[in-house]
């Protein structure tokens, strides 16, 4: 069992930056790998970005490459999500994900535990 709390998220203007935190608690953080997802209104929850359980593999959705940067600390039991040049169509909540596997997933039906979620709002 993991338990994941999401923290970070926030108001920003077009442009700016912001680090979403994901610490979990439980056993074998390190057995997980872990993912970012969000849900803007009246949208499908979309993938984000992944990463193993090691660190060694990353993935980050096409929407987000070169803005968005995928990390873990398994000392801290935590996975984050730096967010640059933030743009209005990146408003969501943002939520963490955990998979109990040695590879990531870019499906959310693959992960087995969600955290609650953050609001990022990104004005114009």
């Amino acid at each position: 069992q993991v338990q994941l709390v999401e923290s970070g998220g926030g108001l920003v203007q077009d442009g700016g930056s912001l680090r979403l935190s994901c610490a979990a608690s439980g056993r074998a953080f390190r057995e997980y790998s872990m993912g970012w997802f969000r849900q803007a209104p009246g949208k499908e929850r979309e993938f984000v970005a992944a990463i193993s359980r090691s660190g060694g593999r990353l993935s980050h959705a096409d929407s987000v490459k070169g803005r968005f940067t995928i990390s873990r600390d398994n000392a801290k039991n935590s996975v984050y999500l730096q967010m640059n040049s933030l743009k209005p169509e990146d408003t969501a909540v943002y939520y963490c994900a955990a998979v109990r596997a040695l590879y990531y997933r870019i499906e959310s039906r693959d992960y087995d535990y969600w955290g609650q979620g953050t609001q990022v709002t990104v004005s114009s």
